[in-house]
């Protein structure tokens, strides 16, 4: 298998618990699959010492470079600073909350060849229900608005040729963001394909993203997106 010259990153927000975990296994991936890669861990303007231990990272590891929001803009703002600051030929994104192990990128990695985005699919989410539900809800009505055919719109563990981000433009600063990605990607004719990964209970920190105001702004995001497909 080629080893590509990859960036792999993730946001964080308030994962002081797991920040170091997820670095350093990022680090030990990247240096298996390939010679060329760099790390950047992305604080969206966490309130804890997230911003502490991501600077100390980086100063003991060169492949790592750590860029921090100064307020909290959103989970789609983070995506979109990882993504522009991306340098690699392979753009990888997975949340720094460590539900998700970074070696199977492994699966991910012999489908690139062939595609521009491999997204994994979560094989059992392992969320509590009502986020499972609201997942579904979520994932069929986008699928439906974009004709998409994607499993897991949002799962956080997606392999990209880094050149689509040159291609397109992204504007939601919330959880939209992987739909408009795929949308707008799939638009420009770009291929996607999907593999099955684990996805693993949260060990420490809290989630944010079942909340009311992350779950409106990304209706209103929504709207936005849909109404600009409807133009063009």
């Amino acid at each position: 298998m080629r080893k590509y010259p990859i960036t792999i990153f993730f946001p964080c927000y308030n994962e002081e618990q797991n920040v170091e975990r997820v670095t350093r296994e990022a680090l030990h991936v990247a240096s298996q699959i390939s010679d060329d890669y760099e790390i950047i861990i992305v604080n969206d303007g966490s309130r804890d010492r997230t911003a502490e231990i991501a600077e100390k990272l980086a100063a003991e590891n060169p492949p790592v470079r750590a860029i921090h929001h100064e307020t909290n803009k959103g989970y789609g703002a983070a995506l979109q600073t990882g993504f522009k600051s991306a340098s690699k030929e392979l753009v990888f994104y997975t949340d720094g909350d460590g539900q998700f192990k970074i070696e199977e990128i492994k699966k991910l990695l012999p489908f690139i060849d062939k595609y521009d985005i491999v997204s994994g699919y979560r094989i059992s989410r392992r969320d509590p229900v009502h986020r499972k539900i609201n997942a579904y809800m979520w994932g069929a009505l986008v699928n439906s608005l974009f004709k998409l055919k994607v499993t897991d719109v949002d799962s956080a563990f997606k392999l990209y040729r880094r050149k689509i981000f040159d291609d397109i433009s992204l504007t939601s600063q919330g959880a939209l963001i992987d739909t408009e990605i795929l949308a707008k990607a799939k638009a420009k004719g770009y291929t996607i394909t999907e593999v099955g990964v684990n996805h693993y209970p949260r060990a420490a920190g809290e989630q944010t993203g079942a909340k009311l105001s992350v779950i409106v702004k990304a209706f209103i995001e929504l709207f936005k997106l849909k109404n600009n497909f409807s133009k063009t």
